[in-house]
C-alpha cells in the first residue's frame, strides 16, 4: 500500500490527534529507519524514548518471537513466568547509588501497566490511598484526609484526566474542562514558592509528582537544592515524594533512573518508554511500606505485565545493565552536547545522557527545522517554537553523532 492511500485511509478512518509528518516507515535496524520509499533515516528520536536499544535489537525480536510462539496473554489472575524477576530487577536497580544518598537498600514493589500515564495513575491513587489509610489508623475520617498532589509548571505526566491534570502545562487542559481536581503546580527550582506552599497547605498535601528532567517541555533540569527541598519536606509532612522516570528512566541518562544523579530517593518511582525498547509496557515502582497499602481489587490492568510486556522488558535490561552501556551513554551525552553547541544557530543546550534539548537563535522556528531535517533524512522533535530535543536510541555512538551534526547544521544553514 502506498504512502499516499494509507493517508487517505487514516484521513477518513483514524481519530486526527497527531499532526503525523509526511513518511510512512516500515522497517528499522538500530539507529536506522526506512520508509515506504526505501529512503534511509537517522533517528535521533527512538519513538520519544521508546527503542531504547534502537530499531528491532535482535534479542528484544528473539524474546518476543519466543514468547509469542508459547503464550501471549492469560490475564493477571494467573502467574507468569518472568513477571516477578522482572519486579525484582527493577527493585534493584532502584537501589543503586541510594548507599551515596544516605539510604538503606530497601524493597521495591512494581504494578505493571502499558503506558506512562497508567504508571501515573496508580502512583496518584497509591498516594491518596495511603493518606486515607493512615487517617482510618489514626481514628481519623479518611474522608478528610490529604487529598492534594503537588506538580511542576511545565511538567507533562500523561493524557488522561487526571494526568491530564496534574500536567503543569495549562494548554493540554483546553477543552476538557473540568478538570479534576487536587492538583497544585508550583515552578520549578523555585524553593521559595514551594515552601510558602508546604507553609499553606502541608496538611493538605499527600504527595509531590515531579519529573527530576521534564522532557515535554524542553528538557528543564531540576536543581539538585530544590529536589532535596522536595525530600525534606515530603518526610517532614509525611506525604509522598513520586518521580515520573517515564522520560528520563531506563538508563536514558547513563544511570537507571534520573533521581540517581541527584544523590535523593524518592517514595514512588513511575516508568514506561524506554522499559521494553519498542513493546507498550510500564510499571509504578513503590517502597515496600507504601505499595502494601494497595490491595485486591482497589487497582488492576487487562494488559499490564503481560507475557509480552515482560519477555521484552527482561530481554531490554540484559543488555542495557551490562555496564559498558552506562559509561557509553554519559559519553556519548556529553559529546552530542558539545557538538551542538558549536552550532553557530544553537543558543543554548541542556540536559544529561541521552536526553538532550536546545534552543534555536531567535527567528528560527523549530518546527520548521523538525520539517526540513527529516527531508534530509533526520528524524528529531521539537518541543517549542525555538526548542528541539534529542532522544536518540541508547546505542547511538559518537560516529551516529557525527553524522547528524552534519546533517543538523546543513539543515540550519538552509533555514538560517
Amino acid at each position: 500500500m502506498s504512502l499516499e492511500q494509507e493517508k487517505q485511509l487514516e484521513s477518513r478512518y483514524v481519530m486526527p490527534t497527531f499532526a503525523r509528518s509526511d513518511v510512512e516507515f516500515v522497517s528499522g535496524r538500530g539507529m536506522h529507519l526506512t520508509d515506504s520509499d526505501g529512503k534511509e533515516y537517522l533517528d535521533f528520536l527512538s519513538g520519544i524514548g521508546v527503542c531504547s536499544l534502537g530499531h528491532c535489537h535482535p534479542k528484544v525480536v528473539a524474546a518476543l518471537s519466543e514468547q509469542a510462539s508459547r503464550l501471549i496473554h492469560v490475564s493477571n489472575y494467573f502467574y507468569i513466568e518472568g513477571r516477578g524477576r522482572l519486579a525484582e530487577r527493577l527493585s534493584e536497580l532502584l537501589n543503586v547509588g541510594n548507599g551515596a544518598a544516605g539510604v538503606a537498600p530497601k524493597t521495591w514493589k512494581a504494578f505493571f501497566a502499558n503506558s506512562g500515564a497508567e504508571a501515573n495513575e496508580c502512583a496518584i491513587k497509591l498516594a491518596r490511598l495511603r493518606a486515607k489509610r493512615q487517617a482510618e489508623a489514626r481514628g481519623e475520617n479518611p474522608d478528610l484526609a490529604p487529598s492534594v498532589v503537588v506538580t511542576l509548571v511545565k511538567s507533562f505526566h500523561g493524557r488522561t484526566l487526571a494526568t491530564l491534570a496534574a500536567t503543569g502545562q495549562a494548554a493540554f487542559h483546553s477543552g476538557f474542562e473540568p478538570i479534576p481536581e487536587g492538583f497544585l503546580p508550583t515552578p520549578i527550582n523555585d524553593v521559595d514558592s514551594l515552601r510558602a506552599l508546604f507553609d499553606r497547605l502541608g496538611g493538605s498535601i499527600c504527595a509531590v509528582m515531579l519529573e527530576c528532567i521534564q522532557g515535554e517541555s524542553g528538557v528543564n533540569v531540576c536543581s539538585a537544592d530544590f529536589l532535596h527541598e522536595v525530600r525534606r519536606l515530603c518526610s517532614q509532612n509525611d506525604a509522598l515524594m513520586i518521580c515520573d522516570e517515564v522520560q528520563c528512566g531506563m538508563f536514558r541518562t547513563g544511570k537507571p533512573f534520573g533521581f540517581q544523579n541527584f544523590g535523593i530517593v524518592p517514595d514512588v518511582v513511575t516508568v514506561a518508554k524506554g522499559i521494553a525498547s519498542g513493546m507498550p509496557a510500564g510499571a509504578c515502582c513503590a517502597v515496600e511500606e507504601v505499595a502494601d497499602v494497595m490491595a485486591p481489587g482497589k487497582h488492576g490492568s487487562t494488559f499490564g505485565g503481560s507475557n509480552l510486556a515482560v519477555a521484552a522488558a527482561n530481554a531490554t535490561l540484559d543488555e542495557l545493565t551490562k555496564p559498558e552501556y552506562a559509561a557509553s551513554i554519559q559519553e556519548v551525552g556529553a559529546y552530542l552536547r558539545d557538538k551542538l553547541s558549536t552550532l553557530p544557530q544553537v543558543d543554548s543546550v541542556r540536559g544529561l545522557g541521552l536526553m538532550v534539548g536546545c534552543d534555536l537563535a531567535e527567528g528560527i522556528d523549530a518546527h520548521d527545522v523538525v520539517g526540513e531535517a527529516l527531508r534530509d533524512g533526520l528524524v528529531i522533535n521539537a518541543t517549542g517554537p525555538r526548542t528541539l530535543r534529542f532522544l536518540p536510541p541508547l546505542v547511538c555512538s559518537k560516529y551516529d553523532v557525527d553524522v547528524f551534526a552534519e546533517k543538523l547544521a546543513a539543515t540550519l544553514n538552509r533555514i538560517g
